[in-house]
């Protein structure tokens, strides 16, 4: 399951996303509806959801800060809002890297990606990482 966050709505993200990807693709409002959902909830949210990958371009509040799991994993676009359309790209060429192609490869990391670079950390690894064949 991709869960979008609710700044990506409106902008037809989840129809673009969803011509590609085979599992659902939700924004984070449909997992938890008709409340206000806090930055700092969101990673109990996922956890609910087993596997669930989170993609936002609120990087300054999600990379290096958020509460991860092995339950999930957390994808933070490092592009301007007025770029939000470059997320259906990003994403896709994340999810075909070997290193990421599967939830059980991506569970539990947290990511940076622009168009140049990609970084991680993990659970297991908390030092971020480059991934240099990005």
């Amino acid at each position: 399951m991709i869960v979008l966050d609710e700044q990506l709505l409106g902008r037809g993200l989840e129809q673009s996303i969803a011509s590609w990807y085979r599992g659902a693709v939700v924004f984070i409002t449909d997992l938890r509806p008709n409340t206000v959902i806090k930055d700092e909830a969101i990673p109990a949210i996922l956890s609910r959801e087993s596997g669930a990958l989170f993609v936002t371009i609120n990087e300054s509040d999600f990379w290096r800060t958020v509460a991860i799991s092995a339950r999930f994993s957390v994808v933070c676009m490092a592009i301007p809002d007025s770029q939000a359309a470059q997320v259906d790209p990003l994403l896709r060429r994340l999810l075909r890297h070997p290193q990421f192609k599967s939830k059980a490869l991506r569970n539990g990391h947290v990511l940076r990606l622009t168009n140049e670079t990609a970084q991680y950390y993990s659970v297991n690894l908390p030092l971020v990482q480059t991934i240099t064949d990005w």
